[in-house]
């Protein structure tokens, strides 16, 4: 039987933050992981590596960037994203259902908290992809202004190599199945390994494994119709697990246990994630063309917000749609700036030099439907409004049943591209109560000794939608409020 002070169950950015803060709060450290290593991180490794954190200007992003030259600094403008701005972002894109307990302490822990995960080793970028260069400079909308070098990957493998610099030890292909219990506090797990059962005790366990987005079991229950059929832009081991366990001690679930994150994402993607082409799979610059479903009308309003403010919700509308799919449509104005994934040498997509031969090569969408609907469209664009990117320019469509209200572009200069998309999930929403010192939530609304949670499995954060760059942050946030308050109470 094997004792540390801190089991941490998951490896991907929240389990890696929870388990390197307990090791420097001087724990003994153990990470369980239920992949095999060539598969291990969880959804982070999947993830875009987009970080959404309260700056008040350029001097803030440049100390987390201090490799960048003065030079290249004066060609960026960053503007600010201050905890205010964040905070109402939260409460906005969640139907102001958000905790707002637990989104405070995020927000205004998420600059700290990048600081701290850069003196662990991690780096950071500028997100090119999120700024247009505008009279010479490259102007950052939106509200975020960093990735994580290398991308999520790139997270993780840091985190990874931190964590095996400081020792803490890593058991792969070995599934958490249930925590034990003692006198009403949590001493440790019970794992499977190689068709073993093991127990291993500890002072204190953080839950860090994930939701329930690859079983298509749970999704369908809880979900809804329908969401069996979706694919998984992530890893195929986020089963529940952590939440399962933590329910089965008498963990109160929390949060839109009927919501998820779901995304655009290439019709023919394979049912989980690629470790191969990552994140590439996604179709988001939808705000500069236009979206059909098989009957060939459009469906939403591609340009309602920014794209950080309505990709994570637009997956369940394609979902909704005849056959699950829909077409993006760009036409010569707008193809040079789509997003990288557009690049990519697995994408369904079709091309043609006049949208009379793009309508025939749209599989399963009704031609002349789809001609009439360019042709309405392009008729109520207000092309008397100048274009702009990189604000909502407030471009609209007018007198159409669907609007356009920003970056509302004619579909009428060849050549012309298309892309099938479906919906792929991301993460679920729903997940169980934690406190702001991350300590698990029990139905009478006091702590489960021993039992903390970080990352995916918390509930009460995200409602009906998502800010991108935001479940990295979160996950990071409490993974180290997790990791220190863990081995407090476990040392002490």
């Amino acid at each position: 039987m094997s004792v540390y002070d801190v089991i941490v169950v998951g490896a991907g950015n929240a389990a890696y933050c929870a388990a390197l803060s307990a090791q420097e709060s001087g724990a003994r450290v153990l990470m369980l992981e239920t992949a095999p290593q060539d598969e291990h991180g969880g959804n982070s490794r999947f993830a875009s590596g987009v970080l959404r954190f309260a700056f008040r200007g350029i001097e803030d992003v440049r100390r987390l960037i201090p490799e960048i030259s003065e030079s290249e600094m004066s060609t960026f403008d960053f503007g600010t994203y201050t905890e205010e701005q964040y905070l109402d972002d939260m409460g906005r894109v969640t139907d102001y259902r958000t905790d707002p307990d637990l989104t405070e302490t995020f927000v205004r822990g998420s600059y700290d908290t990048l600081q701290w995960m850069q003196s662990k080793g991690v780096r950071y970028t500028p997100l090119y992809r999120q700024a247009f260069k505008i009279d010479g400079r490259m102007k950052y909308w939106g509200g975020l202004a960093l990735e994580s070098w290398g991308g999520g990957a790139g997270l993780v493998e840091l985190e990874n190599k931190a964590a095996v610099s400081k020792g803490i030890p890593i058991r792969y292909a070995t599934r958490a199945m249930e925590l034990i219990q003692e006198n009403g506090r949590v001493t440790g797990v019970v794992v499977k390994h190689a068709g073993r059962d093991e127990e291993i005790k500890a002072g204190a366990v953080i839950l860090a494994c994930g939701g329930f987005s690859s079983n298509v079991e749970w999704r369908t229950r809880y979900l809804g119709p329908g969401w069996d059929l979706a694919k998984v832009r992530g890893t195929k081991f986020n089963n529940g697990d952590g939440i399962r366990m933590a329910m089965d001690v008498g963990a109160r679930p929390c949060g839109h246990w009927s919501g998820c994150h779901a995304v655009g994402w290439d019709r023919n993607a394979p049912e989980f994630g690629d470790l191969e082409v990552g994140e590439n799979f996604q179709k988001h610059s939808y705000p500069f063309g236009i979206m059909v479903n098989a009957h060939g009308k459009r469906f939403l309003d591609e340009g309602a917000d920014f794209r950080n403010y309505t990709y994570a919700k637009y997956g369940k509308v394609v979902l909704e749609q005849p056959n699950q799919f829909a077409w993006q449509i760009f036409d010569a104005k707008t193809i040079p700036i789509l997003r990288d994934e557009y690049k990519i040498r697995r994408v369904t997509k079709v091309t043609a030099d006049s949208i009379e031969e793009l309508a025939r090569k749209l599989e399963g969408v009704n031609a002349s439907t789809f001609l009439e609907e360019v042709k309405r469209y392009n008729a109520a664009v207000r092309i008397d409004i100048p274009y702009n990117p990189s604000i909502k320019d407030g471009r609209c469509t007018e007198g159409l049943e669907v609007p356009k209200s920003n970056w509302a572009n004619r579909i009428d200069q060849g050549p012309f591209e298309a892309y099938a998309i479906t919906c792929g999930v991301t993460f679920t929403f729903g997940g169980i109560k934690i406190n702001t010192d991350a300590q698990v939530m029990a139905f009478d609304d006091q702590p489960i000794p021993g039992l903390y949670c970080a990352g995916e499995m918390v509930g009460g954060l995200f409602y009906f939608n998502y800010a991108g760059g935001t479940g990295l942050v979160s996950g990071a946030v409490y993974g180290r409020i997790a990791g220190r308050n863990a081995a407090q109470y476990a040392t002490k």
